[in-house]
């Protein structure tokens, strides 16, 4: 007998077709038959060890999260309800340019202390890697080498690999030094790794030149893998920005991968149109692009990330230098305040709308749900005066939410024919963005159900098929015999986010059922102790 047969199941395939209605077989951890209308056909049922009535629910596949930052939670937390409760199977880490491999001793040090408000500093990991090839095995191991909560792929952080091969300056690398990073990233490529990624508003991945990046892209479009940049701006001159990504990648000849597109600030309300009519344009004349977002107006970076890039020059001791020194923190209050830096995307940060998500000195908490504003207001000084303070204080590690999105770009973007749904969840903090843990429930009940934003087969393509084909997955992302088992079952009725702003971390409701490779990870609604999640390396061109 097979493992276990979903009985009446409404199969929503990822394919964007429509419905059916099935019975599901699933042995050894793949789908082994689809018995389509079998109540109806009055044949013979599958059977099966076990059999699930899922009446009433949805099956679809596995929800892949295109843009995560648990890059260390999925060796820290077992349970990682916060993606596995919301029905995702698999996510992709190594984001914005900045992660934990390919590392020496030195710059691991500088990437800890340098993403300390994303994931915390790692005092609890183990590093015991240094290549793309060791993490992704770790994670293979994963808890007690157990393996983890779901599955990963990783992308080459550029931003680390220009850090290893030329530090922190903000300079053109050396011809010696473009070579070492080529083959840093081809490495990465050679290990597993399913593409390359950039941070370009965050140090030291900022100080490459297009003809940089240029070349790291040819190596990765060689090895059949993408490259996903969050570009040098979402604020002034963001269309400017995409365009560069644009041609970059067309020079390249590189697939391109737009990570958390969107348009924020005051000056690109309503111009999601004039973004899609530039990517439009760009696929009818063969170019290969496609895009994330997550479904929530408010961004989420650190404070630190809004500093001008001089000001991360060298690494962060030197930034924390420049603060404490006071002719240079004005100068630092000046880029921010007044011209706008490139930081905080050209735009001179409106305090207000800056508010503080998490802290790591807990001396530092009554800040936490304020807007520096606020909180400035509270301590008789001015927002500079607070976020100075916090910055040396907190030593780099304060996140923060960012309220600059426009909901009409928001749903403008989702409706676009290469979207695919990405958290971009940082974990960490007291009040983290509620996306990390609502994105993909938030699609399927506000966008789906009550907006009608999106149909339902066409979101769940866009959360299952669609980037299991940019990720060159050739056995996730739809509901295929011969596919793996990485299954959601869902009410259409009422799935919905837990995660609000002001209770980040509740679950979900409405997703009773999650399998990867047929064993359950949520069960009747609760996570199970399954590990079943491993690394999901480059499948070789």
């Amino acid at each position: 007998m097979e493992d276990l047969v979903i009985r009446d199941a409404d199969v929503v395939d990822g394919s964007g077709a429509d419905s059916y209605r099935a019975d599901v077989v699933i042995d050894g951890g793949r789908i082994v038959s689809i018995v389509k209308e079998a109540a109806a056909a009055g044949c013979q049922r599958p059977r099966a060890v076990r059999e699930l009535d899922a009446e009433g629910l949805v099956l679809s596949p596995g929800f892949i999260d295109m843009h995560a930052h648990s890059d260390l939670a999925l060796l820290r937390d077992p349970d990682h309800s916060a993606k596995a409760a919301q029905g995702v199977t698999l996510e992709v880490v190594g984001q914005d340019g900045l992660s934990y491999a390919p590392v020496d001793d030195r710059t691991l040090e500088e990437v800890r202390r340098a993403v300390t408000g994303w994931n915390g500093y790692g005092e609890d990991i183990d590093f015991d890697w240094r290549s793309v090839g060791e993490y992704l095995d770790r994670l293979d191991r994963g808890v007690d080498g157990r393996g983890i909560a779901v599955n990963a792929a990783y992308l080459v952080p550029q931003g680390t690999v220009r850090a290893l091969a030329v530090g922190w300056e903000d300079r053109p690398a050396t011809p010696s030094e473009l070579d070492r990073m080529r083959r840093l990233v081809a490495q990465g490529l050679e290990q597993g790794a399913v593409g390359l990624s950039s941070g370009l508003t965050y140090t030291p991945g900022m100080y490459a030149g297009d003809a940089e990046l240029t070349e790291l892209c040819r190596v990765v479009a060689a090895y059949g893998g993408y490259y996903c940049p969050h570009h040098r701006s979402y604020g002034a001159g963001a269309l400017e920005a995409y365009a560069e990504m644009v041609a970059l990648a067309r020079e390249a000849r590189c697939p391109l991968h737009l990570a958390h597109a969107t348009l924020n600030f005051r000056g690109n309300e309503g111009r999601a149109p004039e973004l899609l009519d530039l990517l439009d344009r760009a696929l009818d004349a063969g170019a290969d692009i496609t895009l994330d977002t997550y479904p929530y107006t408010p961004g989420c970076t650190t404070l630190a990330a809004l500093l001008p890039s001089w000001a991360g020059e060298g690494g962060p001791r030197e930034t924390l230098a420049r603060l404490a020194d006071p002719a240079t923190a004005e100068r630092v209050r000046h880029a921010l305040e007044v011209t706008g830096s490139d930081g905080c995307h050209g735009v001179p940060v409106e305090w207000e709308t800056i508010e503080v998500s998490g802290v790591t000195d807990p001396a530092l908490a009554g800040h936490v749900g304020r807007t520096v504003l606020a909180s400035a207001d509270l301590r008789g000084e001015t927002p500079w005066e607070t976020a100075r303070r916090l910055l040396v204080e907190d030593r780099l590690g304060t996140t923060v939410l960012q309220h600059v999105g426009h909901e009409e770009n928001v749903r403008a973007i989702m409706r676009h024919r290469t979207h695919t749904g990405g958290s971009d969840g940082i974990l960490r903090g007291a009040r983290p963005h509620p996306r990390a843990y609502g994105t993909f429930p938030r699609y399927l009940g506000h966008y789906v159900r009550e907006s009608g934003v999106l149909g339902l087969e066409e979101c769940v393509a866009h959360l299952t098929g669609r980037p299991a084909a940019r990720l060159r997955l050739p056995d996730r992302g739809l509901v295929r015999e011969g596919y793996r088992a990485d299954l959601v079952l869902f009410d259409p009725e009422t799935v919905a986010p837990g995660a609000t702003f002001d209770e980040p971390r509740a679950l979900p409701a409405g997703i009773p059922h999650v399998l990867i490779d047929g064993r359950f990870v949520v069960e009747d609604g609760r996570r199970t102790d399954v590990l079943a999640g491993r690394a999901v390396r480059r499948t070789p061109v």
